[in-house]
């Protein structure tokens, strides 16, 4: 029976590294190539386990080697960095990939599918667009204080500003900052309009997945969360429960201790940033619109507000949306509104 190699491959743009290691550690071989020679060297190895970084094009290389025959693992790289034992290069980070690969408690990044990378990157445009659309209203904001003119914070607010002044100007307005005003509001009613398309776009994959439609049952998920749940919740076993799921996202409180004492702080804020966020602003979504229910999971926010305070029940909220979602997409369940307040059931 043929015994299973190691093999650590570091990825670039042109030219890729790739070490091949026996199960006792030892280098059998180290291998330097161009992009056009990856593939074809992988299918010409016994099937083994191949260890990459995460990074761009990681996940592309990961389901071409699969196809292959082999078992790829895509590790994090500040798990990788440690097994660096001097200068770094390529040759040297790919042994120390492959070194890595021999860790059993070292956490790996599931292979995306195609779909997956798909939404991600809609996720990513509208994203992008969100941010310019900010940046334009702050710098519109930022030149009519200039004259003398102050507008709100809140986008919606600053919007109604700017049309108003568009539509009967102020008299400390020139005629040349009034055209560039018009020009300026354009340009934001054109990114109004492409983040209202590729929102639709992401409400229409979540409307099309029964998953997504189970996720949306949740109380501050919506299309956006749930769309980027499905992305990273796809594979059941990245994530061994819940409580692991919510615990990459750093929704749970960082510690410290020594002596046998641990001290709990605020939460590690480690993990999916973007999802993060957009479970946070959701929580605070439900917490804002909680004091006129009488349901078991508003008055359990409720206790909870009173005792820990706003901020913290918000992250509480959004941990629990976490675990909940993990139980509907992964292990395909049905939302129940009693479990998520009857505390006599754990849930993972």
């Amino acid at each position: 029976m043929t015994k299973t190699n190691n093999i650590g491959l570091d990825i670039a743009k042109n030219i890729f590294a790739a070490c091949t290691q026996d199960e006792k550690g030892k280098t059998l071989e180290a291998k330097r190539l161009n992009r056009g020679q990856v593939l074809p060297w992988f299918a010409n190895q016994n099937p083994s386990l191949v260890g990459m970084e995460a990074c761009g094009g990681a996940h592309y290389w990961a389901r071409e080697i699969v196809k292959l025959g082999h078992e790829v693992r895509i590790i994090p790289p500040q798990y990788v960095k440690p097994y660096v034992t001097r200068n770094k290069s390529d040759r040297l980070d790919a042994r120390a990939i492959a070194r890595a690969l021999r860790e059993p408690d070292i956490p790996a990044v599931s292979v995306a599918s195609q779909e997956n990378q798909d939404a991600q990157v809609l996720h990513r445009i509208r994203s992008r667009l969100v941010r310019e659309r900010t940046a334009l209203v702050n710098q519109l904001r930022g030149f009519l204080l200039e004259y003398g003119i102050a507008l709100p914070k809140k986008i919606g607010k600053a919007r109604e500003g700017f049309q108003k002044l568009i539509q009967e100007p102020a008299e400390a307005l020139s005629l040349t900052f009034r055209t560039l005003l018009e020009e300026h509001w354009k340009e934001l009613c054109e990114k109004d309009h492409k983040i209202e398309i590729y929102t639709e776009k992401i409400e229409s994959l979540v409307e099309n997945d029964p998953a997504g439609v189970r996720a949306r049952a949740i109380r501050g998920v919506g299309a956006l969360s749930a769309s980027a749940l499905l992305i990273k919740l796809r594979h059941e076993s990245t994530y061994r429960n819940g409580r692991h799921f919510s615990a990459s996202l750093g929704l749970t409180p960082r510690h410290d201790g020594t002596g046998g004492k641990i001290r709990l702080k605020g939460m590690s804020k480690r993990g999916d940033r973007y999802l993060r966020t957009l479970l946070i602003h959701g929580a605070r979504s439900v917490v804002a619109h909680v004091a006129n229910k009488n349901d078991g999971l508003s008055l359990w926010i409720k206790k909870l507000i009173e005792r820990r305070g706003t901020n913290k029940a918000v992250v509480a909220i959004a941990n629990k949306n976490a675990r909940i979602a993990w139980h509907l997409i992964v292990k395909e369940e049905t939302y129940n509104p009693r479990l998520a307040t009857d505390r006599s059931l754990k849930v993972a």
